[in-house]
């Protein structure tokens, strides 16, 4: 966590964890944490958590915060410092920053020492599902698909 404390200013959307990957002793314990850091107009991308629930406190800037349910309804809220947000067990949501001048930043908690973080964007577009069966199922060209897969590149 002194990483944390000891940061200087934010250049990109930051995730500190406390889980079972970084602290072994979280095994069976059925608990873990993440530290979020939103710069100005960055956000967490929609993903999920297929093994816990999460529960997400703003210390300190806003955030909008929205999860879609199982009939893809979606449901949004606009924090403040000192809120408090559930995230279902294994729906999509995501967190955006809208302050194009400030940095946020939040704590989440899980009921899991593995909370299952999926991300839809690299689940989706960074993986070898054939560029044909993503295009037929968006409804959109290969050309496209290729065009979205090349943007989510890691930046060299």
């Amino acid at each position: 966590m002194r990483v944390l404390v000891d940061a200087g200013p934010l250049t990109t959307f930051k995730v500190l964890k406390v889980s079972m990957a970084e602290f072994q002793c979280l095994n069976g314990q059925s608990v873990s944490y993440v530290v979020l850091q939103y710069l100005a107009g960055s956000t967490n991308p929609p993903h999920t958590h297929s093994r816990s629930i999460e529960l997400l406190f703003l210390l300190g800037g806003s955030l909008e915060v929205r999860f879609v349910d199982t009939t893809n309804k979606l449901f949004t809220q606009t924090f403040q410092a000192s809120d408090l947000f559930v995230f279902p067990k294994g729906l999509v949501h995501y967190q955006f920053n809208g302050d194009t001048k400030k940095f946020a930043i939040a704590v989440s908690a899980f009921g899991s020492a593995n909370a299952g973080t999926v991300s839809i964007p690299g689940a989706m577009f960074n993986t070898s599902i054939n560029d044909g069966i993503l295009a037929k199922s968006f409804k959109i060209d290969v050309t496209t698909i290729q065009k979205i897969k090349a943007g989510l590149l890691p930046k060299a």
